[in-house]
């Protein structure tokens, strides 16, 4: 089948004020359908220079895009030329029949493209696997995680809110001591202590 050639009324789609008959620059398109259902190649040639250029301007507006356009375009063509029986001009005007088939298959297309980036998207998503380095290596830092935290449990509170100070708050122990309000020699005692315990502690549950 011959390119595609974008016809005068194609340059602006939207526009509502291009002609919708029966008829294009003169001539019946009516007639040729008959015409073309029994084979007729010249009465095809006739349509196809009459609506080729509508088609493909549809075809651009709704694709955005000139090589689909024209991909389209051509599918729609050998379309009315497969089904030209099938048109019943009480059911609307040529152009408009034609053009129908164009933005159906346009928008087909639309979907079709966002279906298979979105399945894309999902595949990719699910095969993706994290390397056994990254899931090891978290599993460790949550059971390091789960055992300071019982032993953090097993420490009296004084113990446990001068380790956190210094240790998650980068407080020094003089600082600790006047934030707990308590002695600096109670609070290097009950640190020393704390750590201690923390290391018997982690040391049990290895």
């Amino acid at each position: 089948m011959t390119a595609v050639r974008e016809h005068p009324l194609a340059a602006d789609p939207a526009d509502r004020t291009a002609p919708q008959t029966h008829t294009c620059r003169g001539r019946d398109l009516t007639g040729l359908l008959p015409r073309i259902a029994r084979g007729d190649e010249r009465a095809f040639g006739t349509l196809y220079e009459e609506v080729a250029g509508p088609v493909l301007g549809l075809a651009r507006h709704v694709l955005r895009d000139r090589a689909q356009a024209e991909e389209v375009a051509q599918e729609v063509l050998l379309e009315v030329w497969r089904t030209a029986a099938r048109y019943r001009p009480e059911r609307g005007e040529v152009l408009t029949w034609v053009l129908t088939i164009t933005h159906r298959r346009a928008v087909d297309r639309v979907r079709s493209a966002q279906a298979a980036a979105d399945r894309d998207r999902r595949v990719a998503a699910a095969s993706h696997t994290p390397p056994f380095d990254e899931v090891a290596e978290a599993v460790e830092r949550r059971i390091d995680r789960d055992r300071v935290r019982r032993c953090l449990g097993a420490l009296t509170e004084l113990q446990r809110q001068a380790l956190a100070l210094a240790y998650y708050g980068g407080y020094s122990q003089s600082q600790i001591a006047a934030i707990l309000g308590a002695p600096l020699g109670t609070v290097k005692t009950r640190m020393r202590d704390g750590l201690i315990r923390m290391r018997d502690g982690l040391a049990l549950h290895e």
